[in-house]
């Protein structure tokens, strides 16, 4: 299993009337979580793209456990369960700063040829950096 971390700050725009974080924000945390973990592995999204591959999310599990206001420092633990072949999974937990677990949550996103629009499997170039985690 392969996971990493990342951190990010609430801005004053993500939060609501009520000065917690808009609900809708997380799906953008666990955006950031993931491109920031590929990053890690040295596998940049981007690249990806630019190679003919999209991966748009299939579904989406978002758990509430706290609320989260403005300027709190968040991190964001990104968990890759099982090794990807046509869909990758992630994880998703987000803690204060005070370590608390404040939000839990999982995206499938799956491998899209661009030049069909067809489902495809998961680039070799980023199975092979992952295969050392699921020995």
């Amino acid at each position: 299993m392969y996971s990493a971390s990342t951190q990010i700050r609430v801005r004053y725009a993500e939060t609501d009337q009520m000065s917690y974080v808009y609900y809708g924000n997380y799906a953008m945390y666990y955006e950031v979580g993931r491109v920031e973990v590929l990053r890690q592995l040295g596998f940049e999204y981007k690249k990806l793209e630019e190679q003919g591959i999209m991966m748009p999310v299939h579904d989406l599990q978002c758990k509430y456990l706290a609320p989260v206001t403005y300027d709190e420092l968040l991190t964001i633990n990104v968990i890759v369960p099982e090794l990807p072949k046509v869909k990758m999974l992630f994880e998703y937990e987000i803690k204060n700063e005070a370590g608390k677990l404040v939000n839990e949550g999982k995206t499938t996103l799956v491998f899209i040829n661009m030049d069909n629009n067809r489902p495809c499997r998961a680039p070799k170039e980023l199975t092979d950096v992952l295969s050392p985690y699921y020995q």
